[in-house]
């Protein structure tokens, strides 16, 4: 992303920041799809069902009903909801591992990606009851590598293009 050092600034971060969500929540579901297609015989089934959860957010319930099959415009929108989020969540995390030591950034990560991993599929399962059919351990999975995966973006990032120490080698 950056070869250079350039001043500290807003676009800096932002830059940060957004590649941090990007890369996150592209690991994140990385680490889900391989853990779907290990784990259960439902794949691709799975995710097509997670991406009308999420569309749903924005198209409504009228998305949901089964079968989980393909479906562009349901794709394209959890893919722009999922990585909005993803941006979102960096921008969160950040401040909590940007000038800490690699240890301290991993470990926040992981700690961050439980939170969301409650918040998303028990909070928003609150507003949201379809989120609740999402739970397990492969869904938590990917939130704790969503996080790591967040943290030790953030801080390389800041590092290699920030133009100072992020604390702890």
């Amino acid at each position: 992303m950056c070869t250079q050092r350039p001043p500290h600034s807003v676009i800096t971060y932002g830059a940060v920041i957004l590649a941090a969500g990007v890369v996150s929540g592209t690991a994140a579901t990385l680490v889900q799809v391989a853990l779907w297609l290990l784990f259960t015989a439902d794949f691709p089934g799975v995710l097509f069902r997670d991406a009308r959860l999420t569309a749903a957010l924005v198209l409504g319930a009228r998305v949901l009903p089964p079968p989980a099959t393909f479906d562009f415009a349901v794709l394209a929108v959890a893919t722009i909801i999922h990585f909005a989020l993803s941006v979102a969540y960096a921008a969160i995390l950040y401040p909590f591992v940007a000038r800490r030591g690699y240890l301290w950034a991993v470990t926040a990560g992981a700690v961050f990606g439980i939170a969301l991993y409650a918040i998303n599929l028990y909070g928003f399962a609150a507003l949201f009851p379809w989120f609740a059919q999402a739970r397990g351990w492969i869904a938590a999975a990917a939130h704790v590598a969503f996080g790591v995966s967040a943290s030790t973006a953030c801080r390389f990032l800041l590092f290699r293009c920030g133009g100072h120490r992020a604390g702890g080698h």
